[in-house]
């Protein structure tokens, strides 16, 4: 299969509006092949979207036919995806590693080792060359970008999203740093994005955000923040991932992806990052159990999210995207946000496009 050409970034001021809202969308979809008719085509033409995240599994119908069936038939795919695209996409994936693997042996795709197998061999020339593996493996098949690594501190052993599922490299935030530092540069020396999550911490909670709201807010601590701002230190940290923990300490009335002084006082200001905030799936129960729809896209903007992310895996919706331009331009013409609000989100995701291969 011929590679695919890289369209040039345009610069913000070259886009349309609804290019530019699109740009702030990445979404999950149905099918292993493109048909005409399928809703992630017309996101791509119509509206521009930014960014799609691909699947095996589809957990609303408990199917293992989601979008990757073999690795010749996940080429074809994401090829595909792209040629759709007038702007170049993230294409993106959660291979961490390990137990958090969407190209499984059984599917004809290598093994690959968790975060805690990583940390427990502790080795950093290790972690780096596995890294590159898991990256060179995405790249072959379509991906640019790795929400990986994982940067959760394994503080509670109990935590079934985050430590039971081996995501966390240790307990101890200056190995995760190293350990995730390596992970990082592993995956840049492929081409391959990658981002920190989840902002700013969930390795204290007991709950699941897919299940529902985690309170951290009597376990939550500042050292949690210290993965991230190492990373920042080097200049490899472009992208990360919020989480929708709840702590009142932080914001009494906000989880953390919705909260403006998380995202901006926190993460912009006390820590400086400059890079490309992404969100957790807003479909989880964390956010659907506790504000409508509406309310978390316009809070989303509010809080300074620059890419949303809907996995249409948890529940399926094919009119996001024109739901989001809707009330974003609602938003703009009421002044509740900035047209400077969308173009400085604009401008930093454009940024990160023009690292990735495509």
């Amino acid at each position: 299969m011929p590679a695919t050409p890289h369209p040039a970034i345009p610069a913000t001021s070259d886009l349309t509006l609804d290019q530019k809202l699109g740009q702030m969308l990445l979404i999950g979809f149905l099918g292993t092949e493109l048909t005409k008719d399928n809703p992630i085509v017309t996101d791509l033409h119509k509206h521009h979207l930014g960014g799609v995240i691909l699947f095996d599994y589809d957990v609303r119908t408990a199917s293992s036919s989601r979008n990757i069936a073999s690795p010749e038939q996940l080429r074809r795919l994401t090829f595909d995806l792209k040629s759709h695209a007038d702007i170049p996409i993230i294409v993106s994936i959660d291979q961490e590693g390990g137990l958090v693997n969407r190209l499984k042996p059984q599917l004809g795709f290598p093994d690959t080792l968790s975060h805690k197998d990583l940390g427990e061999k502790n080795d950093l020339e290790f972690t780096y060359r596995h890294a590159r593996h898991i990256a060179a493996l995405i790249k072959k098949y379509g991906h640019n970008l790795n929400f990986a690594p994982c940067v959760d501190l394994g503080i509670n052993k109990e935590n079934k999203a985050i430590y039971l599922r081996e995501r966390c490299f240790s307990d101890d935030p200056e190995m995760v740093a190293l350990h995730a530092s390596a992970y990082v540069r592993g995956h840049m020396e492929e081409g391959v994005l990658t981002v920190l999550k989840h902002f700013p911490g969930h390795g204290s909670s007991r709950e699941d955000t897919h299940l529902g709201m985690a309170d951290v807010t009597e376990s939550w601590s500042e050292h949690e923040l210290l993965p991230y701002q190492r990373i920042m230190e080097e200049g490899n940290c472009r992208m990360i991932m919020t989480t929708h923990i709840f702590n009142s300490r932080l914001d009494p009335e906000w989880s953390a992806t919705l909260s403006p002084f998380v995202l901006q006082e926190m993460l912009r200001g006390r820590m400086g990052f400059e890079g490309v905030i992404i969100s957790d799936d807003l479909q989880m129960k964390a956010i659907t159990a506790h504000y409508r729809e509406e309310v978390v896209m316009e809070q989303a903007l509010v809080a300074g999210v620059d890419i949303l992310a809907y996995g249409n895996n948890l529940d399926f919706d094919p009119d996001i995207a024109p739901k989001f331009l809707r009330i974003a331009k609602k938003m703009l013409d009421d002044g509740r946000i900035s047209m400077e609000r969308i173009d400085a989100s604009v401008t930093r995701i454009l940024n990160l496009k023009r690292q990735m291969d495509y």
